[in-house]
């Protein structure tokens, strides 16, 4: 599941970001998504999304969880 295309993201999912202020260091950040806010639907660089703490980043990592 590729993170460039916003059909993969969603609200509820787990997820690695990268920061605006990490972008030079790659620091990612864990969270799980509140709210895509890219429109269009793919970005090169990820889909922007804000997460249920409230940081805003682009998505690096899809992460997968076993039910």
């Amino acid at each position: 599941m590729p993170h460039t295309k916003r059909s993969n993201i969603y609200p509820g999912l787990k997820v690695d970001i990268i920061l605006k202020q990490d972008q030079r260091t790659g620091t990612k950040t864990r969270g799980i998504v509140k709210t895509l806010l890219t429109n269009s639907p793919n970005h090169p660089h990820g889909i922007k999304v804000r997460l249920e703490n409230g940081l805003v980043g682009r998505v690096a990592n899809i992460i997968k969880t076993s039910i």
